[in-house]
């Protein structure tokens, strides 16, 4: 996935767990607790127990062993990295499918297995930031147009937060106006002669049966031969392995070969109409004409070859049983396909069909390469839908858990809210609720040593807090029972307070205990993941981009925002840029790609 500031995506204003779990799958499928490393001496390999090097006796440090898991958390081969907080949330960081390194296992499949574990871990939420890449193009503008949704929506996750202010209904609205595009816009073009792209549109919209109408039909109908090629292609590959022959590779001459394909030829012309001949059925009518392995050899290359008479060898794997079958057709056969059938036998090869995506994709999708048509205006609403579906990168799936029930009653299960009773801005923030389980003869006094045990176990500002009352319930004794006090009650607000001081106000919020503040001209008001710097008037955070500086340029030495602009007093400083920065608490730049298939 990319190396992701995870106090950006959906949970920094929680406080600090005590714990974070970490479930990653290896590129080489090796477990990270086998590991061998090297020692930082003298290099020699040493097995992650052994804490003495054999060669110069170096002594493995707490440092070493940081270092050592930092290597591995920040390693961008990892086919699956995720860490789920001991409250419950957690962040997805890294899939790397087919076209990120993985030998087998697909994006999909790894999705797949990670939302399974979720599920089985009982998470509440996981975030993701969505830079996923397909074919080497940004698939959340890609999957979005042909789907209505990101990748992971897939899986149930769902739009989060836009950066630069943006919300839902933006995010929707970008997704309808682009994907709703029509193509005669591009195609309208008066009597100028055709250009790539027009003859691109039209060569597809021959190619489909049914009408391609706008920009989702197209991109919709070219992924779908993608698709379907490849997945062809791996069917014939899989058929060629099972019916290759085991006598090893032979060598046969050419006039052996020609000989054999012309018998193949005269019985493919004798079978009357378009009926297709199975691999063994014509195998079995030239057996005489050759070896079997030369036979093999020969079916397995016939497909394609030109026969007479301007006739072609079709080939394709039935699809009951998976075997070769061949025909004859006219090289210049008309494509026909319906609404299900993407014409893979006569389609462009795979490679091709990638260009051409990645062609369309830069001229009809991407803001920054969107080829001039029509309408400025309609051409300016198309690159502003553009960029808001590139700057929507957070999903976040809730898995609304159902409530855990108590069984045959012999259990009370309670959602408890905390409440501070001392609250101030040395505090931290109240968390989410946490799930206590009490016997169902449990009084309120137990509620409360219990509630205080929840939260002390999962944050490490509450550390050294207490349940002192139960509000809403004013004046209500320690020995009464919670079941008869609650009832059906599922949710029990505590209040209390963190005793003494505890030295633990660092960890009170996720995002870190510096205070700044964002107020961007586009309506941020929270650091959103993207660049940003500070107004060396006023010490105000903006975007970079929205002060007209573009990504790829530097920060200027001085900055002054808008506001500021007509003051008089103004100190310069070296200008900070919020992901340029060594402060931890403002992160990284969040545009290192990964892939998903």
């Amino acid at each position: 996935m990319i190396d992701v500031d995870e106090f950006v995506l959906g949970w920094s204003g929680h406080p600090v767990c005590s714990k974070r779990y970490h479930f990653i799958i290896k590129a080489d499928g090796n477990s990270i607790g086998g590991y061998h490393k090297p020692c930082v001496r003298c290099g020699d390999i040493l097995h992650f127990s052994e804490l003495r090097c054999k060669s110069c006796s170096h002594v493995t440090t707490t440092d070493d062993v940081e270092d050592w898991v930092c290597h591995h958390l920040e390693d961008t081969t990892h086919l699956l990295h995720g860490v789920i907080h001991s409250n419950g949330y957690g962040h997805l960081l890294r899939v790397n499918g087919r076209e990120g390194g993985s030998r087998v296992l697909s994006g999909c499949h790894i999705m797949d297995f990670w939302d399974r574990l979720c599920k089985t871990l009982a998470v509440r939420k996981v975030s993701v930031m969505d830079v996923s890449k397909k074919y080497g193009l940004e698939y959340r503008i890609l999957h979005a147009i042909t789907k209505g949704r990101t990748w992971y929506g897939d899986w149930g996750y769902e739009f989060g937060a836009g950066s630069f202010a943006l919300t839902f209904d933006s995010y929707k609205s970008a997704v309808e106006t682009l994907s709703s595009l029509p193509l005669s816009i591009f195609l309208s073009q008066g009597l100028k002669p055709n250009t790539r792209l027009q003859e691109m549109i039209s060569y597809y919209q021959s190619l489909s049966k049914c009408e391609l109408v706008n920009i989702k039909d197209l991109f919709c109908f070219l992924l779908t031969l993608i698709h379907d090629k490849h997945k062809s292609s791996s069917t014939v590959e899989a058929t060629c392995k099972k019916q290759r022959t085991t006598s090893g590779v032979l060598s046969w001459s050419r006039p052996d070969v020609v000989r054999v394909d012309e018998a193949m030829f005269r019985v493919l012309r004798a079978v009357s109409g378009s009926n297709w001949v199975s691999y063994r059925a014509l195998r079995g009518a030239v057996c005489r004409v050759a070896p079997p392995p030369l036979l093999d050899h020969c079916l397995m290359e016939l497909g394609g070859k030109m026969a007479a008479e301007g006739m072609v060898v079709k080939a394709r794997p039935n699809l009951d049983s998976g075997a070769l079958e061949y025909r004859l057709e006219p090289q210049s056969v008309s494509i026909t396909c319906t609404c299900n059938d993407s014409c893979v036998a006569n389609c462009p090869r795979s490679e091709v069909l990638k260009q051409d995506l990645k062609f369309l994709y830069e001229s009809m999708l991407h803001p920054q390469t969107m080829l001039s048509y029509g309408p400025d205006l309609t051409r300016n609403i198309a690159i502003s839908s553009a960029q808001k579906l590139l700057d929507c990168k957070q999903f976040v799936k809730d898995y609304k858990h159902e409530k855990l029930s108590s069984g045959n009653g012999a259990m009370v299960c309670l959602s408890c809210q905390l409440e501070l009773v001392d609250h101030s801005e040395e505090t931290a923030p109240d968390p989410p609720p946490e799930l206590v389980v009490l016997p169902a003869n449990a009084t309120v006094s137990d509620l409360k040593i219990e509630a205080s045990k929840a939260f002390q176990e999962v944050y490490l500002a509450f550390r050294r807090f207490q349940a002192e009352e139960l509000l809403g319930f004013g004046g209500v004794e320690d020995s009464s029972l919670v079941k008869l006090l609650l009832g059906s009650t599922e949710l029990v607000r505590v209040g209390g307070r963190c005793l003494g001081k505890n030295g633990l106000n660092k960890f009170r919020v996720e995002r870190g205990i510096e205070r700044w503040t964002v107020e961007c001209i586009c309506g941020a008001k929270d650091d959103d993941g993207e660049r940003m710097m500070a107004c060396d008037v006023c010490g105000v955070w903006q975007h970079t981009r929205c002060s007209g500086i573009n990504d790829s340029d530097s920060v200027p030495a001085k900055f002054v925002c808008y506001r500021c602009r007509d003051s008089v007093q103004m100190t310069p400083t070296v200008g900070r840029c919020k992901n340029e920065s060594s402060n931890g608490s403002f992160g990284k730049s969040l545009t290192t790609p990964y892939d998903v298939l």
